[in-house]
């Protein structure tokens, strides 16, 4: 229903692109405009109603490019489950693809033309060859015949499954139903002010969350441009997306923390020629922990380059919560806390003593409007208060349904329930924090990661660290 709207309100000349994949140089490769979108998911949207029924599943695995766009969609239209998974390696050891196979039982694989040519090898990798393959062309000037229509999903019908990483154990498929999208897209409308002059600039991959929800789904939402790029063009050259910024004047750009510090890493004044980064005033640094240092390293280094550290802005996100789990609001800055090592290490968070180095956290915005943050003791269910370190815990409309076809780890991670706090369901995230005074949210790490030597608590990014 969103795309219909936005392909009806730009569709008169010129048409609003809303979507543009860059090349390895820079220059544009691909764009799709709204109305371009509609007709093209609509288009493989008809062959897959008649072939299938709603509710089956199909695996969308894309090099990155526009392809994998047309193909959510039109699973969206169609009323398929979208399975958006990475291509499998072809040596890969540790490759899940082959385990998501299992689970989800597609009965289709969306692909492009180009890597089935490439890989001839994907059916053997992913150990189904009973996959009915599609090839999806998103330059294909494909629509439906004239009257389709289809059928409306429901809020409770599900989207797509987001796999988790499966580092672990075997990836588990997080059901995300379209009620599920819509609240956390509107959540993330509202606490960073976006609207359709909202250019975003992307290389995080459409198959992860961040890529998907962030990027593509919440500008298709708001009405605005996403500028792609691929990841490996970042990675080989991470000034480039610093320069997409620029050239685009995009005010939201998000990654991991990883890519701050390889952008300044990678620094390079010759390279930073002609770059302006007074447009941009999200830098949203999530999906893994987010280091107080990495983003006053950045700050030094582009400053000089128009970047604004009120555009800094950490958040705490994951799949089973749709996306987005908090954040701060557009243009704060970043919020930091120094408090004591050792007191850390016995589940409190206060400031550190005149004797103590302060250990630095990063604080990782607030509850997002619509959901609820508590952070509880992970045995004994009991809510705890302002500076102790706990599980944290959450409860909104953005929580998803659960774990595909894994109703022993729903129950467990979906369905828990605070001491004394009534029938309220909440989620477990598995990751340990706390809350300050006012509300801000702090990750201090994951409480299976945790190593306790002599009854002492030690988290292992601060042992990496030192």
């Amino acid at each position: 229903a969103e795309l219909e709207a936005h392909a009806v309100r730009h569709v008169e000349p010129p048409e609003e692109r809303a979507y543009v994949f860059l090349s390895g140089s820079g220059g544009e490769d691909a764009s799709l405009t709204f109305s371009d979108l509609e007709r093209r998911a609509g288009a493989l949207a008809v062959q897959l109603v008649t072939r299938t029924q709603c509710g089956e599943r199909a695996l969308l695995m894309f090099p990155p490019g526009l392809d994998f766009i047309v193909a959510l969609f039109g699973c969206l239209m169609a009323g398929i489950i979208a399975v958006p998974v990475m291509p499998p390696r072809r040596l890969g050891a540790r490759d899940s693809s082959a385990s998501i196979v299992a689970d989800c039982t597609p009965r289709f694989a969306l692909t492009s033309p180009t890597l089935q040519t490439a890989r001839s090898d994907l059916a053997e990798r992913l150990k189904a060859t009973a996959l009915d393959f599609i090839y999806v062309d998103a330059t294909k000037k494909d629509e439906a015949p004239a009257g389709t229509t289809f059928r409306r999903a429901g809020p409770q019908d599900l989207a797509f499954l987001q796999y988790t990483s499966g580092s672990t154990s075997d990836p588990k498929g997080v059901m995300v139903s379209h009620g599920n999208l819509l609240a956390n897209s509107e959540m993330i409308r509202l606490v960073y002010g976006n609207t359709p002059a909202t250019t975003y600039v992307s290389w995080v991959p459409l198959y992860h969350d961040m890529g998907l929800i962030l990027n593509v789904l919440q500008t298709l939402y708001v009405g605005s441009l996403c500028v792609l790029m691929a990841p490996v063009s970042f990675l080989q050259r991470p000034l480039s997306w610093l320069r997409a910024i620029s050239d685009y004047r995009a005010e939201f750009a998000t990654a991991p923390n990883f890519a701050f510090d390889l952008c300044v890493d990678r620094f390079r004044a010759d390279q930073m020629a002609g770059i302006d980064l007074s447009c941009w005033e999200v830098a949203l640094n999530g999906a893994e922990p987010v280091h107080a240092g990495t983003m006053e390293r950045f700050i030094a280094t582009f400053a000089p380059y128009g970047f604004d550290p009120k555009a800094c802005s950490p958040a705490y996100g994951l799949a089973e919560a749709t996306l987005l789990a908090s954040g701060g609001q557009r243009g704060r800055g970043l919020v930091t806390r120094g408090v004591s090592r050792a007191a850390l290490q016995r589940h409190r968070a206060v400031a550190p003593s005149s004797e103590e180095h302060p250990h630095l956290l990063a604080g990782c915005g607030k509850r997002l409007v619509g959901e609820r943050l508590a952070i509880v003791h992970p045995e004994t269910y009991v809510r705890l208060r302002t500076g102790e370190v706990g599980e944290i815990w959450i409860s909104g409309p953005n929580i998803a349904q659960g774990y595909w076809q894994d109703a022993r780890a729903t129950a467990a991670t979906f369905s828990a329930g605070i001491e004394g706090g009534g029938e309220e369901r909440w989620l477990r995230t598995g990751d340990l924090g706390f809350l300050d005074d006012t509300g801000e949210l702090y990750i201090t790490g994951r409480i299976k990661d945790v190593i306790i030597i002599r009854g002492i608590n030690h988290y292992p990014q601060d042992l990496e660290d030192t």
